[in-house]
């Protein structure tokens, strides 16, 4: 193959694009005894709210569990399912963030339609809250997939509303959370 053909540019036949990221890949193979488009969907909504729990570059214990139980009823998986695909959605949104982040917003807006776009951002906000502080990081990742889904800001702000106690923003402090001690 010449370098040519490996950038698209060598005139032959264009092979279609693989819109799928590798960490849904990985996801999804966790999930191997489900329907391979419902898998994908689930993969998806698993990344994405890893995504939002790393946010702050931590992903605690509350924040696992929560992606666990969303992840679990949405899926209908057994206990132990859920949890593997929790952990597996931590560490690729975390190894992954920045290369696949936009690729697994687009697939999930190709299988998804609004009114599961709407429940995907209650669901980050969910995990967000569950340590019982949204900061100021998580806020904003959620808000960021918001406008990548082109969710309209109006339905941003009544899903953030239904955490509006937990925003650390509006907490004395502010919306960050201290680093460890030095």
């Amino acid at each position: 193959m010449s370098i040519l053909d490996w950038l698209g540019l060598g005139g032959g036949a264009a092979a279609p694009a693989d819109t799928e990221s590798e960490a849904v890949r990985r996801i999804a193979s966790a999930l191997a005894t489900m329907e391979p488009s419902r898998a994908r969907y689930l993969a998806t909504f698993a990344y994405l709210l890893g995504r939002v729990a790393n946010a702050d570059h931590t992903v605690g214990d509350d924040e696992r569990r929560t992606i666990a139980r969303i992840v679990g009823g949405e899926g209908q998986l057994a206990p132990d399912q859920a949890d593997m695909v929790a952990e597996l959605a931590a560490s690729e949104s975390f190894l992954r963030r920045g290369t696949d982040d936009f690729l697994v917003v687009q697939e999930f807006a190709e299988l998804t339609t609004d009114e599961q776009r709407v429940a995907l951002l209650r669901c980050l906000f969910a995990v967000s809250a569950s340590d019982q502080a949204v900061v100021t990081a998580e806020d904003n990742e959620v808000r960021r997939i918001a406008v990548q889904l082109k969710v309209p800001h109006e339905t941003f702000i009544a899903a953030r509303a239904a955490v509006r106690e937990k925003l650390a923003v509006l907490r004395p402090g502010g919306g960050i959370r201290p680093g460890p001690a030095s």
